[in-house]
């Protein structure tokens, strides 16, 4: 199996720095413990059992085995004091993670930027960043990593320290792209990737704009909404791709709205999804400011579900440029 060739490899990379450790810590017989524990886990991925709770000998929920390959329990049997310990580690993520998003609205060379960021559960899988790089324009991203809880938000992290350092070398768009699907690539697990669109916009109204696998972007002027189309493949599905870029030109008062799939395929109580349809004719009859139409999809989003537990994501992220610059 993939993830227990790539937990193989995590464990023994762990074991090898043990080794060392032990070789030169005063604290030998608690690192020798440790070290057991990693041979006893290198030993259920040889025999097969490796993932499997010791308790009821289901499988243990993945992504806290990519958190931890030490996981010997389900969290269905964990005790007291580990239930407590894994909630404040979720805590912990949860304030780091929003700690890595960008300020909520931003009015800057004649563009407001603003977004609606809500996780599922206490940390989230959807990626949305804001970098100003001076007179290199402001650049944009909104995304959405494969899978979900810890695992995806590490992905998550990850996205984000990728594009603000290859952002900052001064790459064009496409070359970003490019770069950040590798690096993805090669430090995740075959099955794991991002969809994504990110993009630049310039003081004059320029905006380059790429769509990696992301539901397309809806582009409102003068009342009518035009889907942005074009997609390439995922961030991180393969080793090396070419992402294509697209360029146009935003009037004063043209806006779009870039969200992720947790808004699309919510569901109602009847289990009918929120769907493109609905999110269309809502954009289309917004002539408001870019705060406004974000504050309007995301109250229509919550009449929609009506309470109903969220089962994914939800990103919605709207630009526009100032009616006066």
């Amino acid at each position: 199996m993939v993830i227990d060739d790539f937990m193989r490899q995590q464990l023994l990379d762990r074991r090898h720095k043990l080794k060392h450790a032990v070789q030169v810590s005063n604290h030998s017989d608690r690192l020798n413990v440790l070290l057991q524990e990693v041979d006893r886990a290198l030993g259920k991925i040889e025999n097969g059992s490796f993932g499997i709770c010791e308790s009821c000998l289901d499988t243990i929920e993945c992504d806290r085995l990519i958190t931890d390959p030490l996981t010997r329990f389900c969290l269905d049997h964990l005790n007291q004091k580990e239930k407590d310990d894994l909630e404040q580690d979720l805590q912990l993520a949860a304030q780091v993670q929003r700690g890595l998003l960008p300020v909520g609205s931003l009015n800057r060379y004649g563009w407001h930027l603003c977004y609606h960021y809500e996780p599922a559960g206490l940390v989230s899988g959807d990626y949305c960043d804001i970098i100003d790089a001076g007179e290199a324009g402001l650049y944009f991203a909104v995304g959405d990593v494969s899978g979900k809880g810890v695992a995806a938000s590490m992905l998550m992290a990850h996205l984000h320290a990728m594009f603000r350092t290859l952002i900052a070398v001064g790459l064009p768009l496409e070359n970003i792209l490019e770069n950040a699907s590798r690096l993805f690539s090669e430090s995740t697990l075959p099955n794991q990737y991002a969809t994504l669109v990110c993009g630049r916009v310039l003081s004059d109204g320029t905006m380059e704009i790429s769509n990696a696998g992301h539901p397309a972007p809806l582009f409102v002027r003068d009342g009518s909404v035009t889907t942005l189309e074009g997609s390439d493949l995922p961030i991180g599905m393969f080793g090396s791709g070419k992402f294509s870029v697209t360029q146009l030109h935003m009037e004063p008062g043209q806006r779009m709205l870039i969200y992720s799939d947790g808004v699309s395929e919510a569901t109602d109580a009847g289990g009918s999804e929120y769907g493109t349809v609905r999110l269309r004719e809502l954009v289309g009859k917004q002539v408001s400011s870019p705060a406004e139409l974000l504050d309007a999809c995301r109250k229509d989003l919550a009449n929609f579900r009506c309470n109903i537990p969220k089962a994914d994501d939800v990103t919605l992220f709207v630009l526009g440029r100032a009616i006066s610059v």
